[in-house]
């Protein structure tokens, strides 16, 4: 079990024994009995401070504090909140348990375990952060804005060997049904090519609910708020009240409206079940209307292709015709021949996925690793990108880039406003 690195000096102030002293007067026929706190030895209802994780919130209105409660109920981590941080708290932080400054709450060294739920303009830089202060990181979906970020936050996470992952699961129901185990491995295998399956995912995607508004006039920065940590890396614009709180979504300077909102919810169980961990598509085509500059608006469909020919579809189902280009197609051991299903049918379950308590616990790699986390997210920038150009776009998945479209390749890798950066 991972110890806390703030037990021995808490435990050592707490009993008034120190180790020198207790072997001194445990010696000899008269040696006194020593007495130690039960939460100290665990036991039935108790945790010892050995078994505690300090952590941090990082993003505390909307979604934060289920975010925090998960590293509990979801991870059973026994975590302790040491500190909270939003930059909503200008008029009450103290800089001890409260802060609006995430690099203050990174500082501190009995923090070991980060959530963040912060608007995704700010999740590539805080993990990236926190990652180099040597915190485990929970960070709420979707994993990034744009595709670059999803990149650097992989290799911090490779350079430093922190645990990371995104707080969704639905890979780790999907990779317990039999079906779902019998797809992966033939879809994991390789052996059918072309593949011609077809995943269609129909509605749910909030966009009209998601759907910003356009010429908004200033308004006044509340007190409580720091406007330009806010808008941190984003291009800075005006305070409207309509940029923050979950309408945030609305606007690409902070999210990517309803696909961004919902996409990797979607996507997660998808790319354990198709075995798209380590790609992404190559041909990329949406159906909407022109999109605004600022405001994320409607779309109707968009339909990914991967090299291998497996198709993904989004069906958004609030704009226009349904899709109706292609119909649903699965995958099973008949689409094999016989050598190839002799093999499949040879080739061992998977490895339970990993949860992200017991990845900190263990420092085994969580299932919803970042690679797997940042292909997932990857599925609704393209997405997004497509709708934001009105056209087809070719994307290279090793060298993470748009082929032969300048344009939408800025998309990929957006400036920063200084001095952030990535």
């Amino acid at each position: 079990m991972r110890k806390s690195k703030i037990d021995p000096p808490m435990r050592e102030a707490n009993d008034r024994v120190t180790r020198r002293q207790f072997l001194k007067g445990s010696m000899g026929a008269a040696a006194a009995l020593t007495i130690v706190p039960r939460h100290v030895l665990g036991g039935a209802g108790q945790t010892p401070p050995s078994e505690t994780v300090g952590a941090a919130l990082i993003g505390c209105g909307g979604r934060g504090p289920g975010t925090f409660s998960d590293l509990n109920r979801e991870h059973k981590l026994n975590v302790t909140m040491l500190a909270q941080c939003d930059v909503r708290f200008r008029d009450r932080a103290d800089n001890k348990t409260i802060y609006t400054d995430f690099r203050r709450v990174l500082e501190r060294k009995d923090i070991e375990v980060v959530a963040i739920a912060t608007p995704p303009h700010w999740h590539a830089l805080i993990s990236i952060a926190a990652m180099e202060a040597g915190k485990d990181v929970l960070c709420e979906k979707p994993m990034t804005r744009f595709i670059a970020e999803g990149r650097a936050v992989v290799e911090a996470q490779r350079r430093y060997k922190r645990i990371f992952q995104i707080g969704t699961y639905g890979r780790f129901g999907a990779s317990r049904n039999r079906q779902n185990i019998e797809t992966h491995k033939i879809m994991e295998s390789g052996l059918l090519k072309p593949c011609k399956a077809v995943h269609i995912n129909r509605g749910g995607f909030k966009v009209k609910e998601w759907s910003g508004k356009v010429n908004l006039r200033p308004e006044s920065v509340p007190s409580n708020l720091d406007w330009d940590m806010y808008v941190g890396p984003s291009p800075m614009k005006p305070y409207h009240r309509h940029r923050t709180g979950g309408t945030h979504r609305c606007y690409w300077d902070y999210e990517g409206g309803g696909l961004a909102d919902m996409g990797q919810h979607f996507f997660d169980p998808f790319q354990w079940i198709y075995a798209k961990d380590d790609t992404s598509p190559v041909e990329i085509e949406a159906y909407a209307p022109p999109a605004h500059p600022e405001a994320c608006g409607m779309w109707g469909w968009v339909e990914m292709k991967y090299a291998d020919g497996f198709t993904l579809v989004l069906d958004s189902g609030e704009w226009a015709e349904p899709y109706n280009r292609q119909e649903p197609r699965g995958v099973s051991m008949s689409d094999l021949d016989e050598k190839s299903r002799r093999k499949v049918a040879s080739m061992p379950d998977s490895e339970p996925l990993v949860g992200f308590g017991e990845a900190v616990k263990t420092r085994k790699r969580p299932g919803g690793h970042a690679e797997a986390a940042h292909r997932c997210a990857t599925l609704l920038h393209l997405a997004n990108i497509a709708i934001r150009t009105g056209r087809k776009i070719r994307y290279d998945p090793v060298k993470e880039q748009i082929i032969g479209d300048e344009e939408a390749n800025r998309l990929v890798n957006q400036p920063m406003r200084a001095p952030w950066h990535l």
